[in-house]
């Protein structure tokens, strides 16, 4: 496996949502903060053989991992952390996307306020799933963006830790907990799991914030793929940006070509994963994920 990608353990998993499922649970942070929350060390010894189960006999796993992945990531993501939250660490959720609002305006949205039976006290988590490509141009600072690039990730930490995780904080806020009978402010935690994309063509240090651990792919402009052997490629479509991809069959190269040869016409950035044989079982799966973008990008 390419460095730092998801391990091998991770592959056994055949159901998709129950993979995703195991991602979050070993996935570290994109940022280094105080705030962060790291599941695995709440996770019970044996989560591992109840995901297993669960992926032999989905009808004995959680109704939420059998339903269709919603279009958005983040609502999917919110659903994967939902189970995390209630069937593997056996937390209580007492409110959940509960919206602030003052004089008929929405100040924010608390993502969940949730009974830490570990700790025993009450917690607000503030969630997000993220993927940021790393770029430089003419000397300047290198920053990092989503594939829509209008996202940040200096600009979204900042919000995550400064603001977002302080809204229980604010009066109104305080008003709507003690409507529940939760007396605030509440210890905050943030969980934003991810990639950061380095580029294909030349070295780039992480970003300051980043955590030491996290999860690494590439990007790299569509017209530099010419001379590329793409034939073990595969796009990546939502939600299948979670977690590692695997299948049975060999990578259909027509499919990724068209793909790939789309990227510059309709400017908008592609996610692949190339993949390896599985001598022993003959299935594919994923070595390392590539961002491919166009020509415009970040523009």
């Amino acid at each position: 496996m390419d460095v730092r990608s998801p391990t091998n353990s991770l592959l056994e998993f055949r159901q998709p949502a129950v993979r995703h499922l195991a991602w979050l649970c070993s996935a570290p942070p994109l940022i280094h903060s105080r705030l962060s929350f790291q599941p695995s060390d709440y996770l019970p010894d044996h989560y591992l053989d109840l995901l297993r189960d669960w992926d032999r006999a989905p009808e004995t796993g959680p109704a939420l991992l059998r339903e269709p992945p919603q279009k958005r990531l983040g609502f999917y993501f919110e659903r994967l952390y939902e189970v995390l939250l209630t069937d593997l660490l056996g937390w209580d959720i007492l409110l959940k996307n509960t919206q602030i609002q003052s004089n008929g305006h929405t100040l924010g949205e608390l993502d969940f306020v949730v009974h830490n039976r570990t700790d025993d006290r009450i917690e607000h988590h503030e969630i997000a799933i993220k993927y940021y490509l790393g770029f430089a141009s003419n000397g300047a600072p290198v920053l990092w963006y989503g594939p829509n690039a209008r996202d940040r990730l200096d600009l979204k930490s900042d919000r995550l830790i400064n603001h977002q995780s302080r809204r229980t904080h604010q009066p109104e806020t305080l008003a709507i907990l003690a409507e529940h009978g939760i007396a605030g402010p509440l210890t905050a935690r943030i969980f934003m799991p991810g990639y950061l994309f380095y580029p294909l063509s030349h070295r780039l240090e992480a970003p300051a914030l980043a955590h030491g651990h996290h999860l690494r792919g590439w990007w790299v402009y569509a017209s530099d793929l010419i001379d590329t052997d793409t034939s073990a490629w595969v796009q990546l479509h939502k939600p299948h940006w979670v977690g590692p991809w695997r299948q049975t069959h060999r990578p259909e190269q027509d499919d990724t070509q068209q793909a790939l040869g789309s990227i510059n016409q309709d400017r908008i950035p592609r996610l692949f994963a190339e993949l390896r044989e599985d001598g022993a079982t003959g299935d594919w799966h994923e070595h390392r994920r590539i961002f491919v973008v166009p020509g415009i990008w970040p523009s």
